[in-house]
């Protein structure tokens, strides 16, 4: 009896054993009215993982749970500093680190406090995969070396910069987002990290909140002719099962993710892996300026809320102040201080 009745008890337990092995099924993107996968909403890319890594992490692409908790406890603490009320009797030369944000500016440089921030709290996260830095290839998270011709181009092209408004970058200029927040690739910055997608039967539009661009992205189409250059490019796209896939080229050396750029294709995949994520990747290659491409991943995860006009030129106060300081030092007989601008991550 006992034999049957333990028997009769393992053999129930069998199939509970196995529902509780079984992995759960990969998510399945919702689709929109035209079939397509539904990457359509308010996202966010805003984190604080960096970009490059960190080089004490060498090739460890991910982060232990306690590292993550630690960089995420250490900005919430800065913000919560931050966030404090300024001494009003405080001078502009006086205003220290906890004023602008753990940014490493202060005094006169000091041009944004926290209140106008909004890097992100968080680091990349897929599925409890906590990254160490966007980029992951090449293996050590870095930018890879540049060609000497390109150094030596890039070179030539320092110490100046104050002739007039088309030497500054195009962020300065209100023509681009600064730091490649309007892509391709599409990089966090220090605030206004939102976009918006849209697809249509021909087309996936991407609003980026930041200078108020729009990225068009043709579907099953054909790059224009090579001489056309535009800002943010010339994107075509397709499907690949769930995934869009976006190439694009034809950029303008002015748009360049550090500095000129020469003659780069950016590829693209957006992935959505969940309810309120789309797995981001993008692969750099400009074989002009890197010895190697960059590839990085980072998550756009849901935002709250719509998009905000970003009305770049109506308090673009920044240019004429910058090339007037450049005047009167010129008037003075000195040379204009080559750090003006920088404070805005300006490419």
């Amino acid at each position: 009896m006992n034999r049957l009745l333990t028997l009769a008890l393992t053999m129930a337990a069998v199939p509970a054993l196995a529902f509780a092995a079984t992995p759960p099924a990969p998510y399945k993107a919702p689709r929109t009215s035209l079939g397509q996968p539904d990457l359509q909403g308010v996202w966010t890319n805003a984190t604080i993982t960096p970009l490059s890594r960190p080089a004490k992490f060498g090739e460890r692409a991910v982060l232990t749970p306690e590292e993550a908790r630690a960089q995420e406890q250490a900005t919430a603490d800065q913000v919560k500093r931050a966030d404090e009320p300024t001494d009003p009797n405080l001078k502009v030369g006086d205003l220290k680190n906890a004023n602008c944000g753990a940014d490493g500016i202060s005094g006169f440089n000091c041009g944004y406090n926290q209140g106008w921030k909004d890097p992100g709290e968080k680091v990349v996260d897929f599925n409890g995969e906590k990254r160490t830095s966007i980029i992951i290839s090449p293996k050590n998270g870095q930018f890879p070396a540049m060609n000497r011709a390109a150094l030596a181009q890039r070179g030539a092209r320092r110490g100046g910069g104050f002739d007039g408004p088309e030497a500054r970058g195009a962020g300065e200029r209100c023509l681009v987002g600064f730091g490649s927040t309007s892509g391709p690739p599409m990089l966090p910055v220090m605030y206004n990290n939102n976009y918006q997608i849209v697809q249509t039967k021909d087309a996936v539009l991407i609003e980026v909140e930041m200078v108020h661009d729009v990225r068009m992205v043709r579907l099953n189409a054909k790059h224009d002719p090579a001489n056309i250059k535009k800002w943010m490019g010339d994107s075509i796209g397709w499907w690949e099962g769930d995934t869009l896939v976006v190439e694009t080229v034809n950029m303008r050396p002015e748009q360049g993710l550090r500095g000129p750029a020469v003659n780069p294709k950016v590829t693209e995949w957006f992935t959505r892996i969940g309810p309120k994520q789309i797995k981001y990747r993008f692969k750099m290659e400009d074989p002009d300026l890197y010895a190697e491409p960059i590839v990085g991943e980072m998550a756009l995860n849901t935002s709250k809320g719509e998009l905000y006009e970003y009305a770049c030129h109506e308090g673009n106060y920044a240019m004429k102040g910058i090339l007037e300081g450049a005047r009167i030092a010129e008037k003075e007989g000195r040379a204009p201080d080559a750090n003006i601008g920088r404070e805005e991550g300006s490419n």
